[in-house]
């Protein structure tokens, strides 16, 4: 009798799961990304200084001095240990790293800092807005809300457009580029490619994907925003241009990096401004339906 009614208890249990299963809130889903952006690439030099050891469609840069290095960007959040093992590919120790910058702080840009600052004790240095984004680790996102979490990090150091980092020979400069997010960067540098002294161009995303352009409560001067930032790209010291997604500016990531549609700043600018503008137009004919 006893086993009878185990049994029959068993049974409603089980209904009451399934009952309960189709009335339950949905399933958290993970941030999923493709493929590329999760698949390491050994270290790979673009310059004398400058080395991407991130990913191969997401870009991490290594700019290595007499000094120490900065490490700019670092990919997915479960990128941090095969940043420091590139590091180490290359000769550093973790206490090498001096200095940690970004380009803007999304967690496929920005989720494994928290991870190498406390492996290398190294300085994170970036605006207000970007610092912000961080400290949240991406909560409260103007376009994205808590959908792009990463581990929260601290900034060390608060910059002013125009900034200069100095580490050893080199000197990063800073070059607020607000749109993709109003925190967005760009850095530059002198380098030497091919036995020539350049100017590299690292800039971030200029891009403005599912966001609402036409009167946007969070961000009303967003499109006024892009265009200033448009104009200030096409003037940047550009020789070498890199960017964060690096088929952006036509860089393949595998065996070696090697920039296959060869692009500048300018190209970069009049690109995005194109396809903005194709943007806006689509959501003001969707508005005229509405």
């Amino acid at each position: 009798m006893a086993k009878k009614t185990l049994m029959a208890a068993v049974a409603i249990t089980a209904v009451s799961f399934a009952v309960a299963e189709e009335n339950a809130l949905p399933q958290l889903q993970a941030y999923e990304v493709p493929e590329p952006w999760r698949t390491p690439v050994e270290p790979l030099q673009i310059a004398e200084h400058t080395w991407q050891i991130g990913t191969e469609e997401l870009s991490a840069l290594l700019v290595m001095t007499n000094a120490g290095a900065v490490l700019i960007d670092g990919g997915m959040p479960q990128a941090a240990e095969h940043l420091l093992e590139n590091m180490r590919k290359l000769g550093l120790q973790p206490g090498d790293l001096q200095w940690i910058l970004l380009s803007h702080g999304h967690a496929d840009h920005a989720g494994p800092l928290a991870a190498v600052k406390r492996a290398t004790g190294a300085k994170i240095a970036a605006n207000a807005e970007t610092a912000h984004l961080l400290a949240n680790g991406g909560a409260g996102d103007i376009h994205f809300g808590d959908g792009l979490m990463f581990p929260p990090v601290t900034v060390d150091r608060y910059l002013m457009d125009g900034e200069t980092i100095p580490l050893g020979e080199l000197q990063l400069k800073v070059h607020f580029i607000p749109g993709h997010t109003p925190g967005s960067v760009a850095w530059t540098w002198h380098d030497r490619h091919q036995g020539k002294a350049i100017d590299v161009a690292y800039v971030d995303s200029l891009t403005a994907p599912g966001y609402q352009l036409l009167d946007n409560p969070r961000y009303p001067n967003l499109v006024q925003d892009f265009r200033f930032t448009f104009a200030k790209v096409r003037d940047l010291p550009c020789d070498l241009l890199l960017t964060p997604h690096p088929g952006a500016s036509g860089w393949v990531y595998t065996d070696k990096a090697k920039q296959e549609r060869v692009m500048d700043c300018k190209d970069y600018a009049v690109q995005a401004q194109r396809k903005l503008d194709e943007q806006l137009e689509e959501q003001r004919q969707q508005k005229k339906k509405d």
